[in-house]
């Protein structure tokens, strides 16, 4: 594995990025930071390493280490199409080959039972990786993405338009009212759904301003199509049998709340923590929203690896 470029943006000193190579030839990046008891993150849409620096330093803090992943089509790590700020997947199947190829990799950097933290897009990807067997000692979702805040009939529609405009290749464009500026690059504080901290929102948009490379915009018409028809073949599933925490914010306007508290009410071995007011970046909330949250999720990762 050869070195790839790092940021380090708040994380600790020591952490170290690599390249990797899904099985189909995607190249994937990947950063460690060493320590005990290490967390394997898995960002949401969108996201990128170094947005997860101050997580990382908590975590140091605590005494555990970390790895964190750029799946395909975000961060430094391969996009599909020539304009890189189109978020794209043919099929949610391309995740499973980048989670298959952090878990090798990680098995290698730091062998031993790896929790998953894991938030928004992460969890959908997350949650497909365990109903196909993978078993870490536990999981923590921080807004999974299991659903869209959306209306179902809307949900039904763009899948209907992303099929009808696969044979044409049309699909790749961007979906409807998104595009390349869609998200934190044009996003105002005031009037976003990521974060209720200022700083945090701030930190956030500096990164992306001060290396674009790091940017991505909308979702392509045939992502949503990938994205729906993976969130409704999930809800099919019956949960694994794996200790779970789930964390949901009371302003969340991203993702489905009632599809995350649907599942959670058939997890026997799931929790929810709700936090009243709060969007869906709960990592990167307010200060007593994102203590409280990580504690947590360090509770169960505690409780589950003795």
């Amino acid at each position: 594995m050869d070195d790839a470029p790092l940021d380090v943006c708040g994380a600790p000193e020591g952490g170290r990025a690599l390249w990797l190579r899904a099985a189909d030839g995607a190249r994937l990046r990947l950063a460690h930071w060493p320590g005990a008891d290490p967390v394997l993150i898995l960002p949401g849409r969108t996201e990128y390493i170094e947005k997860y620096g101050l997580v990382i330093a908590d975590l140091a803090a605590a005494g555990r280490g970390a790895l964190v992943v750029d799946w395909r089509g975000q961060g430094l790590s391969d996009r599909a199409l020539p304009d890189p700020l189109k978020g794209d997947v043919a099929d949610f199947t391309a995740y499973q080959h980048d989670l298959d190829a952090v878990l090798d990799a990680a098995g290698r950097i730091a062998p031993g039972p790896l929790p998953w933290l894991a938030h928004s897009m992460g969890g959908c990807i997350a949650l497909r990786g365990l109903t196909r067997g993978l078993r870490p000692p536990a999981v923590a979702f921080s807004a999974p993405m299991l659903g869209l805040a959306q209306s179902p009939a809307l949900g039904a529609l763009i899948g209907a338009l992303a099929a009808a405009a696969r044979p044409f290749g049309l699909d790749r464009g961007y979906a409807p009212t998104t595009g390349p500026d869609f998200g934190l690059p044009s996003m105002a504080f005031e009037t976003g759904n990521l974060t209720t901290d200022r700083a945090q929102f701030d930190r956030m948009q500096a990164q992306i301003r001060t290396d674009p490379r790091l940017s991505l915009g909308g979702p392509t018409l045939r992502w949503m199509g990938a994205a729906i028809a993976e969130m409704r073949a999930l809800a099919a599933l019956p949960s694994p049998a794996v200790p779970a925490l789930f964390g949901l914010g009371g302003a969340e306007a991203i993702v489905s709340a009632q599809a995350i508290r649907d599942r959670v009410a058939r997890w026997p071995q799931a929790a929810l923590a709700d936090y009243p007011g709060a969007k869906h970046e709960l990592l990167m909330e307010r200060d007593a929203v994102r203590a409280d949250f990580l504690g947590r999720v360090l509770a169960l990762f505690a409780r589950d690896a003795t």
